[in-house]
């Protein structure tokens, strides 16, 4: 019958409201082929794919009396054109008004009645570019049923993909509230312990969820317990957020962070810095620089707790995406004035993460395969929800793509940008991605708490020169 939701999909409906919507996005900015690009070919493309990948064509329906957890069902008026949506900037479509269509966008709540996730072409970009913007529930993709829409959109090859789908799907019969009772008491029957958990599961707290999900992972319920003996320190970034939001995307050179790496950590313990450590230290320097120009207090001891899943590989040189997602909270230096002392400390405290276990992986909590970035993105931004959100001020998402060019019908794309959600009290999120020899990152902020997010996009340029101009640290 039914395919029924997991208590952690759940929560994610459960505690979404209008200022933190649950989905999370993508900005795929591409190159316009010869010929050209339209809205009709991206739906045809979409059409196909999602042929492979059933759950993009259910909804969500709740059980009366919420007796059980909501069940998936075949949406029986499935219209792609409703999901796949068509915009463009006005002249001259600067990367600026990208970035404030996504504001616009993003914050919107996907439609409950519909199967949770859209895509938009943007054009009118200029220098010939076209932009597809997505947008996938968390409680949509769990990496084992459903992966992220922009997983499905891209290609290796720059010439078109020619499969042929027998896409012979026919929507099943949509359930009664009689059925819908019944196969939820079924189910109370083989798991009786269900019935108590939905019922007793107002889901006022996303670390007691976690704690009854998550519960056969004993690696995430240890490792949150033992962050918790420390909350987070009193930040700006912790406040109210509405419902309006700013974006900011940033684009730096991978080759740059390699320098970084290599210039500044020769010695004994080069091995002990990776790729993703001098991300975070580039980070932590727009952290000091934002917080200076707002006239904050930055003091030795000032430091922004990041709550931080990274995709961990065997060789930091390969950036290829890769199976493991592990989540650490590391203490961001912003108080120390040295930039490769920065970096040092940073490398150290993850070091630390590791060696004592503390890391969380991915693997644990699904069995996930290979994946793309945009579906990492999103696994991460559900590990985020499934653990106390006084634990830490922000959420940085670095996730390693292929460093080869992804092209959608023979358009190349140029960048990409993830969208990571907000919580209650947080007003930013930082996700990046790496891709064909770039670093790119997305800032997404609370439009009030944040009105200045274009100064900390600005920040990561500069910190990251700073690094590439820093004298190597000193033992102290």
């Amino acid at each position: 019958m039914s395919d029924r939701m997991s208590t952690l999909d759940s929560s994610f409906l459960t505690l979404e409201n209008s200022s933190t919507p649950m989905h999370v996005g993508s900005v795929m900015v591409f190159d316009a082929p010869e010929g050209g690009f339209d809205y009709d070919r991206l739906v045809g493309i979409i059409s196909r794919r999602i042929a492979y990948v059933p759950r993009y064509r259910q909804r969500v329906r709740f059980v009366p009396g919420r007796l059980a957890n909501p069940v998936w069902i075949d949406d029986e008026r499935f219209d792609v054109t409703y999901h796949v949506r068509r915009s463009a900037l006005p002249r001259p479509g600067d990367d600026e008004q990208l970035e404030e269509l996504i504001a616009r966008i993003q914050p919107r709540q996907l439609d409950r009645n519909r199967p949770l996730w859209e895509v938009y072409l943007v054009e009118g970009l200029a220098d010939d570019r076209f932009a597809i913007i997505t947008k996938t529930h968390q409680a949509l993709v769990d990496g084992v049923h459903a992966v992220d829409i922009a997983h499905l959109i891209l290609e290796d090859s720059e010439t078109p993909g020619t499969e042929s789908v027998d896409d012979t799907w026919r929507p099943s019969r949509e359930p009664s509230q009689t059925e819908l009772v019944v196969s939820a008491l079924a189910d109370t029957v083989r798991a009786p312990s269900q019935l108590l958990e939905t019922v007793q599961s107002g889901i006022t707290d996303v670390k007691e969820t976690a704690g009854r999900v998550l519960g056969a992972a004993g690696e995430v319920v240890s490792a949150v317990a033992r962050a918790s003996t420390s909350p987070a320190p009193e930040s700006p970034l912790n406040a109210r957020v509405g419902r309006a939001r700013r974006y900011v995307m940033v684009g730096t050179d991978l080759e740059d962070y390699k320098k970084v790496r290599s210039r500044l950590t020769k010695g004994a313990f080069a091995d002990d810095v990776s790729i993703n450590d001098v991300i975070l230290a580039t980070v932590t320097g727009a952290f000091r620089t934002w917080l200076m120009t707002r006239g904050e207090s930055v003091h030795g001891a000032t430091t922004i707790r990041a709550m931080v899943p990274v995709s961990t590989h065997d060789d930091d040189s390969e950036l290829s995406p890769g199976r493991n997602l592990t989540a650490c909270f590391v203490d961001l230096p912003v108080g120390e004035p040295g930039a490769s002392m920065r970096l040092h400390q940073i490398a150290f405290a993850m070091r630390q993460q590791m060696e004592a276990g503390r890391a969380v992986g991915a693997d644990t909590l699904s069995g996930l395969g290979g994946f793309a970035p945009p579906t990492m993105h999103t696994l991460a931004a559900r590990l985020g929800g499934a653990v106390s959100r006084r634990l830490f001020n922000v959420a940085i998402t670095n996730v390693p793509g292929p460093q080869h060019p992804l092209y959608v019908a023979g358009a190349q794309m140029a960048s990409t940008y993830p969208v990571m959600p907000l919580g209650p009290n947080k007003a930013l999120s930082i996700g990046l991605t790496s891709y064909d020899g770039g670093v790119y990152y997305g800032l997404y902020a609370d439009r009030d708490a944040l009105p200045d997010a274009d100064v900390l996009g600005q920040s990561i340029v500069d910190a990251l020169q700073e690094l590439l101009e820093a004298p190597r640290a000193r033992a102290r």
